[in-house]
């Protein structure tokens, strides 16, 4: 049986706290023996999860909850947020071309984290949002 570890923390909406999010995911890891290019990859996942979640918590909440739990396996990553959610159906995956001659080059935290992980979910409502990431390690 392989051994999970979980890691649970509440980040502040302050300027590089994603890093704090990151610097867990990296100990975990390193105790588990993981191989750094699936590290890599989740550590892009982790950032752009918990970036959108902090840029969208709301004033009233403007924290998100963070959590790893990973074996040698795999990786579940959630985080959740409490901003006035949205419709996940309603966003568009960005068109590369549109992007490259806009200043405006947000709009790819979503389909980043979709193609990277083994499963996605998210859950939204006015409430706040949830994502929920499984990586596999192996």
């Amino acid at each position: 049986m392989t051994e999970a570890v979980t890691l649970k923390i509440t980040l502040p909406k302050i300027p590089d706290i994603e890093l704090v999010a990151l610097e867990g995911l990296d100990r975990l890891a390193r105790h588990l023996g993981i191989d750094e290019e699936k590290i890599g990859e989740a550590r892009i996942l982790v950032t752009e999860a918990v970036i959108n979640g902090l840029e969208h918590s709301g004033e009233e909440h403007p924290t998100v909850r963070v959590e790893f739990t990973m074996t040698t396996a795999d990786l579940s990553i959630f985080v959740q947020d409490h901003g006035k959610g949205f419709d996940p159906g309603s966003v568009e995956a960005p068109d590369i071309k549109d992007k490259l001659g806009s200043k405006n080059k947000r709009g790819w935290g979503l389909n980043i984290m979709k193609s990277l992980s083994d499963d996605f979910h998210i859950e939204s409502n006015r409430n706040g949002t949830k994502i929920t990431i499984k990586k596999l390690l192996r």
